[in-house]
């Protein structure tokens, strides 16, 4: 509970820093750069050297690469059928095709399944959509913005970019089972701690409600296809087609109906990706999330009794 009372009183906090004279108007802008040049390496340093690599990860893990592919087979085919922008197809590749499944994902889960469900949500986030963000989501991010879209610029900008190098460390000391000392893995603890509470700040300042934003049709069509279609895949995928069951699979399903990722909102306003429509799908998508999610709880327990 007190991790949906912070993500809520957090965007509250951005609106109203917006409104005092003191806070410059790049605030945002600073936020956004601590979480990438900072946070973000150090939750990756801290978390993925203790992950246990196997199959095991296979279908939770599955998860956010699915919906990441998915997500740009629809967005980017439709997009270029109704001529729609390569920054608005960008904005929502990312958006819908990474999922808020560790800072709102904990939280839920936690509440539905208790600890057990934890395991499987970290393989869901870590393998799955964190390794995603540092690696596709970082690709299109690049091709879709107005730069340099050659293959050596988009490689320079991926291995430039710190998350992915910490990735790279991380996943390193995974596989040779090197985990950092005591100290500094505590740094890392209380660095990575950082992500969610500036991140979700940052989208509170820029929140801004236009009832005549243009925007208003694709964040309908974006939250649709995040909150409904994504989950309804994975759940025909696992539990259909494969005949999967038990926690791994209800947790995957669930974390599949997350909101969307906040690093990615602020990855696609740090490219030019439509920034205001990246915000929406947050600070719209989290609190309808959970409405839906909580109506994808009671199908799933009555579909595996």
């Amino acid at each position: 509970m007190s991790s949906l009372i912070l993500l809520f009183s957090c965007i509250f906090i951005g609106i109203l820093i917006k409104k005092i004279p003191a806070f410059p108007k790049n605030t945002h802008l600073v936020l956004n750069q601590f979480i990438l040049f900072i946070s973000l390496p150090a939750m990756a340093l801290y978390y993925l050297p203790k992950v246990k690599l196997g199959w095991d990860l296979l279908f939770p893990a599955g998860v956010a690469w699915i919906t990441f592919i998915v997500s740009f087979l629809f967005f980017n085919t439709l997009g270029k059928r109704l001529g729609w922008s390569k920054a608005l197809r960008g904005c929502l590749i990312l958006t819908v095709g990474l999922g808020n499944t560790s800072f709102v994902g904990i939280p839920i889960v936690e509440s539905l399944y208790g600890d057990e469900g934890i395991k499987t949500l970290i393989i869901v986030d870590l393998p799955g959509t964190f390794v995603v963000l540092s690696t596709l989501g970082i690709v299109i991010a690049t091709v879709y913005s107005k730069g340099e879209s050659d293959l050596k610029s988009i490689a320079g900008k991926v291995f430039r970019f710190p998350a992915f190098i910490a990735f790279l460390i991380g996943i390193s000391m995974a596989a040779f089972k090197i985990n950092f000392p005591i100290e500094i893995h505590e740094v890392f603890e209380k660095l990575s701690a950082t992500v969610s509470p500036l991140a979700l700040v940052s989208v509170g300042y820029q929140l801004k409600i236009e009832k005549r934003s243009k925007h208003w049709d694709f964040l309908i069509l974006g939250l649709f296809f995040k909150l409904i279609v994504i989950p309804s895949i994975i759940f025909t995928l696992y539990a259909i087609v494969l005949q999967q069951e038990g926690l791994p699979i209800k947790v995957s399903i669930i974390e599949a109906a997350m909101a969307s990722m906040i690093t990615a909102s602020i990855i696609a306003a740090q490219h030019g990706l439509k920034p205001r429509l990246a915000n929406m799908m947050i600070g719209f998508g989290i609190p309808i999330s959970f409405v839906t999610i909580g109506i994808w709880y009671f199908f799933i327990e009555w579909f595996f009794k």
